[in-house]
């Protein structure tokens, strides 16, 4: 992974140790020697992270990440806190002064990249969450939820820890703002991983019933939960199981003992990171359903019964079966329209559209094909069993009359339907229109009828 760092500094020889550190990585790298020249380069350069100073003349870091985090072109621009103080105010101030996280001089390579990717990967899934809500906002596909931040309160975290000092401290950390579920066994662990939905899992590698890192790429390997953070408990001096743990697709860990700030802090990084995940992929669903959904009737549009017929007649080629294209026509719409209102005939559309969906099996395809024709396809139907299902459908229409202006009113409406059935090597285009002159046929032969194509 690649991105660009600004390191902020205002040693020569930290901002070159830095420089050569991340160069190293391939991260692409911008320096500034005091906050002042920060903010600039943080405008001018559009970084995906910044590694900031505490201790600088004139503007402490402090005041610069909160300059930072108050200003909408760069507030979603991860901030690190470099410095080599220690204590837990410090810490505390840097939280609230916005920072994402902290290190500690003089700063472990380890620890470096795994905050810095992890950070960028944070930071490019919101550039991109938000890049597409602006998309799917602008051509009216879904409405974003504009620069806010997912909610994270009340999230659920699963930790697997045996009872002891470490477990009392996460939960003392984190249960006023997260729903911790502690568990010892690891099947069980593993079990409610894959069946419920987790922000994070928190794994102690020195867990006494079992191997942390085969639980860890248990969780990377199975699909439920290929996707959810995994933050790891591991102590000092066993680099060699933490350096595999990140290989296996941890994202970040905690270094013993457990440093309440610091645990809080990752794991706000983590469940953000999750929020933004989720928040992402339900956008992307909402703006996939909405780009092949008719807003008015809820059924499929052209677009996707068209690419549906296409897969369906491919599939053909290897499994023979019969497969028949209903083209189904409300009969004088124009004259619903004109006499009752245009806010009746959606009426009549929307309750015809239901009562298709009502006579017709889960296996079939029912869209509306445009204006007042509908489409439905058949697949592993026989010609008779076409003519009977057309028919029904025919008769469900013209039977009952429709309920118009919210049911004060009533209309008899009817239906004309062509059906067609697939012929050998025929393609999808030649079948919609055989079915298209059936259905022209039945219209100019009297109306409120079905006509087989040849």
């Amino acid at each position: 992974m690649s991105a660009r760092v600004l390191v902020v500094d205002d040693v020569p020889a930290n901002v070159r140790l830095l420089e050569a550190k991340l160069g190293s990585e391939y991260f692409e790298v911008v320096t500034a020697s005091d906050g002042l020249k920060a903010l600039e380069q943080a405008h001018r350069e559009h970084p995906d992270i910044i590694l900031l100073d505490v201790m600088m003349p004139g503007m402490d870091g402090f005041e610069v990440c909160r300059r930072l985090k108050a200003d909408p072109a760069t507030q979603h621009i991860p901030v690190i806190m470099v410095t080599a103080l220690n204590d837990q105010s410090d810490r505390v101030q840097g939280l609230e002064a916005g920072a994402d996280d902290f290190l500690t001089k003089p700063v472990d390579d380890v620890a470096l990249f795994a905050r810095v990717r992890s950070l960028v990967r944070l930071k490019l899934m919101f550039d991109e969450l938000r890049l597409r809500e602006a998309t799917s906002d602008s051509i009216g596909l879904i409405e974003g939820d504009g620069d806010g931040e997912p909610s994270c309160d009340g999230a659920r975290v699963l930790a697997l820890q045996e009872q002891g000092r470490d477990a009392t401290r996460i939960s003392e950390a984190l249960g006023g703002r997260y729903s911790i579920i502690g568990i010892a066994d690891a099947n069980e662990a593993m079990q409610r991983a894959r069946g419920e939905d987790f922000s994070l899992v928190i794994v102690d590698l020195d867990h006494g019933g079992a191997d942390g890192l085969r639980f860890c790429s248990q969780l990377r390997a199975a699909e439920e939960t290929r996707q959810v953070p995994i933050l790891i408990l591991v102590d000092p001096i066993d680099k060699k199981r933490l350096l595999k743990g990140l290989e296996l697709g941890v994202t970040d860990y905690v270094v013993k003992p457990i440093d309440r700030n610091e645990l809080l802090a990752r794991v706000r990084t983590q469940v953000r990171r999750k929020a933004y995940q989720d928040r992402l992929r339900n956008n992307y669903h909402r703006s996939v359903t909405m780009a092949v959904t008719d807003a008015l009737t809820g059924m499929y549009n052209r677009r996707y019964v068209s690419t549906h017929l296409e897969t369906l007649i491919s599939r053909r080629g290897k499994e023979r079966y019969d497969l028949a294209v209903l083209m189904i026509d409300i009969d004088f719409f124009k004259k619903i329209n004109d006499e009752n209102g245009h806010a009746a005939g959606d009426e009549v559309l929307r309750e015809f559209a239901n009562r298709i969906r009502r006579n017709v099996r889960g296996v079939d395809l029912a869209a509306r094909y445009g204006g007042e024709e509908f489409m439905v396809v058949l697949p592993d139907t026989d010609r008779e069993t076409a003519h009977l299902v057309a028919e029904r459908l025919r008769r469900q229409i013209s039977e009952a009359p429709f309920p118009i202006n919210g049911g004060a009113g009533q209309l008899t409406v009817t239906c004309s339907i062509g059906v067609a059935m697939l012929a050998e090597a025929e393609a999808p285009d030649a079948l919609v229109k055989r079915a298209d002159g059936a259905l022209y046929s039945a219209k100019h032969g009297g109306r409120d009828q079905v006509v087989m194509a040849a």
